[in-house]
């Protein structure tokens, strides 16, 4: 079949190449959902004073304010990254659904707008755009998606 063994060696290596990539296939990719890359963005942004930066940034809820009924309602909470950055989250319930349900310590995942503050940033346009214009935002709450 081979006319040396150089060949042979080089089948089997091609053979086994296509065993490890078939089988790598066969699972699901593991997704990080650490976050720390972002993160550290939002960190990196702070200090560099940044802002409409569209984000994505988990962490734990430390403290639930009170909604902003001025002009567009707004839901308001602080959330605290694994980094122990904190981060005002303002959710427009106009446009998106309210997260009734949360609490201290609930974990979420936001994607939206960064805006820098002195008080470590602000997160919005986490919710749809109905005239399509900006990139949608979302919050991720025990599961479900708010947007």
């Amino acid at each position: 079949m081979f006319k040396n063994k150089r060949q042979t060696q080089r089948f089997g290596l091609l053979v086994a190449f296509i065993i490890v990539i078939y089988g790598a296939s066969q699972y699901p990719q593991q997704q990080d959902t650490s976050l720390s890359a972002p993160q550290t963005e939002i960190a990196d942004l702070f200090q560099q004073q940044q802002s409409n930066v569209q984000i994505e940034a988990a962490g734990r809820v430390i403290r639930i304010l009170q909604d902003d009924n001025d002009g567009s309602r707004h839901q308001r909470f602080i959330v605290e990254m694994a980094d122990g950055h904190t981060l005002l989250v303002a959710h427009n319930i106009d446009l998106a659904p309210r997260i009734d349900e949360l609490e201290v310590g609930d974990e979420v995942t936001i994607y939206g707008e960064y805006e820098w503050n002195n008080k470590g940033g602000v997160m919005h346009w986490t919710h749809h755009d109905p005239d399509n214009e900006h990139p949608h935002g979302w919050i991720r709450h025990q599961g479900q998606l708010y947007q």
